[in-house]
């Protein structure tokens, strides 16, 4: 006999935390729980509001749904969840996890035996405390930086990436900027010239997504190649999908497994950027160390060099306690991934329902 349920649960930001969508304090997750011959399964839906394609007041009946019919299984579940990519993901893990436990993908990384390079996240703020954080990921040991800009004034961000570049050159730290949408194309352009004369390695979606006409004008006329990150979300079909790359051929795409459909999805778009030369990368969306845990083990069998966007586990004040761990720059298990897992939390909130 197998059943399931899920409950809401928010993650509190050790410090607030600024982005262009405005400063956040918690951020909303789901959790779905699955139970098959005393055995349990967890997966996270891992929404953003007001970026998820699925944040949507029909997400919480959809979930009921999935939870009831559970014993449709994983390939069933996933096709009737196609508009609602955080519950494909979350059925993923959860499948996986009551077949495998914590162990998604068996690897060196699952062993604890090897890691896998990420950025360091610079968040958005005023100049001091951007540099605060700029300080302390270098002592943190990170060789990639991804720094936020278009929260305050362009010319105060110009002095942090100078300052930055003066100290440390392109061979020895990999400076990224991330603009979620902020500028229009003139000033992208414009803006494109200085961080080419510092070496910025790439900025992610200069240009809000859905203007894909000015995208591909900026692919062609920026001095630094550009990462499409927003522009993936709510592409739910193999011909938008492809519609998308090809009209503005990207150098890079940026993959949020919670927002493109889980591993599956994931796995899609990997396939079409690498048949058109495309590359990229992978980061979380702000998830648990659950969440976090499932995008980490995927993107170690995928061998990509380049450092990933998976430096989010130490955000919470009350995260789900596991065995990832981030050290001079790279992500890693203390110990196997079955073990150093607390899910107490998680099952008191069962209780609660």
């Amino acid at each position: 006999m197998i059943h399931a349920t899920f409950f809401s649960y928010r993650l509190d930001f050790k410090e607030p935390s600024g982005t262009s969508r405005g400063v956040l304090r918690q951020k909303e997750s789901f959790f779905l729980q699955i139970i098959e011959d005393g055995q349990e399964g967890w997966g996270e839906v891992g929404i953003l509001r007001g970026l998820s394609a699925d944040d949507t007041p029909a997400l919480e009946t959809q979930l009921s749904w999935t939870a009831k019919n559970i014993h449709l299984g994983l390939e069933e579940l996933f096709a009737a969840n196609q508009m609602f990519p955080s519950i494909q993901f979350a059925l993923e893990q959860a499948f996986s996890h009551l077949k495998n436990g914590f162990c998604h993908f068996p690897s060196d990384f699952t062993l604890g035996r090897a890691s896998q390079a990420i950025n360091g996240l610079i968040w958005m703020g005023d100049q001091s405390f951007m540099m605060d954080q700029i300080e302390q990921r270098l002592a943190e040991g990170f060789k990639t930086l991804k720094m936020k800009i278009g929260a305050i004034s362009w010319n105060a961000e110009k002095i942090l990436l100078k300052g930055i570049r003066e100290r440390f050159s392109a061979t020895e730290l990999e400076i990224r900027v991330d603009a979620n949408g902020s500028f229009e194309l003139d000033n992208a352009v414009k803006v494109s010239g200085y961080l080419s004369d510092i070496q910025v390695h790439s900025i992610e979606q200069p240009i809000p997504a859905g203007n894909n006409a000015a995208l591909a004008k900026a692919v062609r006329l920026m001095q630094i190649p550009i990462a499409l990150d927003e522009s993936l979300i709510g592409l739910f079909s193999l011909e938008k999908k492809c519609q998308l790359l090809d009209d503005i051929n990207p150098p890079f795409i940026i993959l949020k497994p919670s927002f493109i459909g889980g591993w599956g999805g994931s796995n899609d778009w990997v396939t079409l950027a690498e048949e058109r030369g495309i590359q990229w990368w992978a980061t979380s969306a702000l998830e648990s160390n659950v969440g976090l845990n499932a995008i980490a083990q995927w993107v170690f069998t995928k061998k990509n060099k380049i450092p990933q966007g998976l430096g989010t586990g130490s955000l919470y004040t009350n995260n789900i306690p596991g065995p990832l761990q981030v050290l001079n720059g790279e992500i890693k298990m203390r110990n196997d991934a079955n073990q150093g897992w607390d899910l107490s939390v998680l099952r008191s909130n069962i209780l609660k329902q």
